[in-house]
């Protein structure tokens, strides 16, 4: 097979190998909702039970990105999905709150994958197309919307419990077809005696430090929304299980899927302005999806007179899908800075801010279980997320858009 042939080849199974670990990995999305029911779980429990997965998923994305570089990908693909088969085989034998906490904790190894798939996929290609090879490889996390379409369905038809038996089936035939298909290059070994702890103080660059924060929203919102939205769309708007996860898959899909077009997007206009704009126009979004149902009553000279408003479900999937379009481009723009900026480390550093990401995604859920605790107000989740992202634009706004040219000559020749 041709180098070119082997490049293909290489970025289609490790596609498909990131597709079915983050379908894993989003599991709880699903069939959580049966489990907080079974085991009458508050906002709180429920959020850290979605989120359990996420935590380990996130840690271990550094020494994994590390030991990609060190060993190849494809050996380290194979074996991370490998070890995740009989914890998902295991979570359908779980009766107790602990049970899933534990188990969710092995399951999560399957969220390491994207560390592992970025640094492997991007040195088989030339540095003008890995914006797209990797945002190729990202669309992987439609892996989410996959979950919403797969586990209603079983879950309908058989319980819950065959959910996970069937993930596990699937993870295993993936693991054969990935290393019958996947190549390695001893040229992309990159050999190294340097410690985690050493790679670990990269977050002394402040560049590093802003790629994460950037990265925690876009991942790690992708993240916890995915999570979050079908229960939410069954507490809020009074659906079924499987119209919320049909609906809640219009924010999952084309955040996923369109990662190949925010890839393509940043190596043609750059990094910093596709992430400029992605960070706008989530602003946007998350300012209208922060508002909550509202009725008031004004006196009027016929007497008073109640009004509401609040978005209807068209509406609020409109924008959720517009803010799923947004964080796709966010998620390629935010790597292709890195391939940028750190061509000779890209697994260690895409490691540390996948890291930063997958920890938003922990912890947002969480957050988001915890405020609708406390305020009763299921809108207060993007009530957060706006001002996370109102943070995020000053940050961009004093470090990167005062000193940059966006308009006239000087704009052209910078892109140039």
């Amino acid at each position: 097979m041709t180098r070119k042939g082997q490049a293909l080849s290489v970025l289609i199974v490790s596609t498909l190998a990131f597709t079915v670990c983050f379908m894993v990995w989003m599991m709880f999305g699903v069939i959580g909702i049966p489990i907080k029911k079974a085991l009458d779980l508050n906002a709180t429990q429920f959020g850290l039970l979605t989120a359990t997965p996420v935590l380990t998923g996130s840690l271990v994305r550094v020494p994994l990105g590390i030991w990609t570089d060190r060993y190849g990908g494809r050996i380290v693909m194979t074996l991370l999905m490998a070890a995740t088969v009989p914890a998902i085989w295991m979570m359908g034998y779980a009766t107790q709150y602990w049970h899933f906490l534990v188990i969710g904790l092995f399951v999560g190894l399957a969220g390491g994958s994207f560390s592992v798939g970025t640094p492997y996929v991007a040195r088989w290609f030339p540095k003008n197309q890995q914006g797209f090879a990797m945002g190729v490889y990202g669309a992987g996390n439609s892996g989410a919307a996959v979950n919403k379409f797969v586990a209603p369905a079983l879950l309908v038809a058989f319980g819950w419990t065959m959910v996970p038996h069937v993930y596990a089936a699937i993870m295993l035939g993936t693991v054969i077809v990935f290393w019958l298909f996947s190549h390695s290059d001893p040229a992309h070994l990159v050999p190294s005696t340097v410690s985690f702890r050493d790679q670990l103080k990269a977050l002394k660059d402040p560049r590093v430090l802003k790629y994460c924060q950037y990265y925690s929203i876009v991942f790690g919102g992708y993240v916890a929304l995915s999570l979050w939205m079908v229960q939410y769309y069954v507490g809020e708007y009074g659906l079924d299980i499987r119209a919320a996860a049909l609906l809640a898959a219009c924010f999952s899909l084309p955040g996923g899927v369109l990662r190949a077009v925010g890839g393509w997007l940043s190596d043609k206009f750059g990094a910093h302005a596709v992430t400029w704009w992605v960070l706008w126009v989530s602003w946007i979004c998350l300012f209208l999806l922060s508002y909550p149902q509202t009725e008031f009553t004004v006196v009027t000279i016929e007497g008073a007179r109640t009004f509401h408003i609040g978005l209807n479900v068209y509406g609020f999937t409109a924008l959720m899908f517009v803010l799923g379009i947004s964080w796709a481009f966010g998620k390629a723009s935010v790597f292709k800075y890195i391939s940028n900026d750190y061509p000779t480390n890209i697994g260690a550093i895409s490691g540390i801010v996948g890291l930063a990401g997958g920890l938003g995604g922990f912890v947002l859920p969480i957050l988001f279980g915890a405020l609708l605790d406390v305020t009763g107000i299921r809108s207060s989740a993007f009530m957060l997320m706006y001002g996370v992202v109102w943070v995020s634009l000053i940050w961009m706004y004093f470090t990167e858009v005062r000193s940059a040219q966006f308009m006239g000559k000087a704009a052209q020749a910078a892109h140039s």
